[in-house]
């Protein structure tokens, strides 16, 4: 699994200048089954995307299409990890 966190580094008026193409690609990619779960952090400097296991040659690629990222409104860390526990409810996490 992957946690995607993404770091506003322009106004946030240019952000929600984007935000609707950003949905778009969203959609796309959790369309394709890649995401999980994604909003915004809290205060708002930024959002956490939560992305299955896989090619993380293959998601960077799709996290340069992010139109946040392209622009240069944002930049992304990915941090790869393996769940071995979860709560009651949350087990399908560990097959990710």
């Amino acid at each position: 699994m992957f946690i995607i966190s993404l770091t506003y580094i322009r106004p946030l008026e240019e952000i929600d200048a984007l935000m609707a193409k950003h949905v778009v690609w969203l959609k796309k990619h959790y369309k394709s089954g890649l995401f999980i779960a994604s909003g915004r952090q809290v205060p708002r400097s930024g959002g956490v995307i939560l992305a299955r296991s896989g090619d993380r040659s293959a998601l960077e690629a799709i996290l340069a299409q992010d139109p946040f990222i392209k622009s240069g409104c944002a930049r992304a860390e990915v941090v790869e990890f393996s769940p071995s526990m979860t709560a009651p409810g949350a087990e399908v996490l560990k097959e990710l």
